[in-house]
């Protein structure tokens, strides 16, 4: 799967393209969509808002945490072993490596919900201005059909995905 971003100048056009998107098989937990004023979208036409999971790097800043908190507990552990001596190094170990995990998921989650994803980023002055942002998670099969499907509703639409590069300057959600 990849998701697709592309800004809509208005919501009449965001509606038409989300009717036909859904037409041709991407449900409601495959689109999304964020602006100024979502809100009307989505209760009086049925579309879909995009959720902080989409909007944010709460995701990748748990897995980090969880692998960064999960080694700093085991660490931990061994110190702790060493210096106690007596405790049973494995329970230690685990123990903590455990509890750093969860502390770090905790932790991290926190932060990340407050971070933007870095495609999302790359938006906010359109969405600022009123413009509407689309994510569109479709099969690399299908990927063309789906373009021209939105270009006929917005010819001069600029379609964008995550480059690599984009994805290692910043640990952002984006596919």
């Amino acid at each position: 799967m990849k998701r697709l971003y592309f800004l809509i100048p208005d919501k009449d056009t965001t509606t038409d393209i989300v009717h036909e998107l859904s037409e041709m098989g991407l449900s409601r937990d495959e689109l999304h969509v964020m602006g100024k004023d979502w809100r009307p979208l989505e209760k009086e036409e049925g579309v879909p808002r995009a959720t902080l999971i989409q909007t944010s790097d709460v995701v990748n800043a748990s897995r980090r945490g969880a692998i960064a908190g999960g080694i700093l507990g085991v660490v931990l552990g061994l110190i702790i072993h060493f210096i106690l001596a007596g405790t049973h190094i494995v329970w230690m170990a685990l123990g903590l490596g455990v509890f750093g995990a969860l502390f770090g998921v905790w932790t991290s989650t926190m932060i990340g919900v407050s971070v933007r994803d870095i495609k999302v980023a790359k938006f906010d002055k359109p969405l600022k201005r009123g413009e509407m942002l689309l994510m569109a998670d479709v099969s690399a099969e299908r990927e063309e059909d789906f373009k021209h499907a939105i270009r006929r509703h917005y010819p001069d639409v600029v379609i964008d995905k995550v480059r690599t590069r984009e994805k290692r300057q910043h640990g952002g959600e984006g596919h």
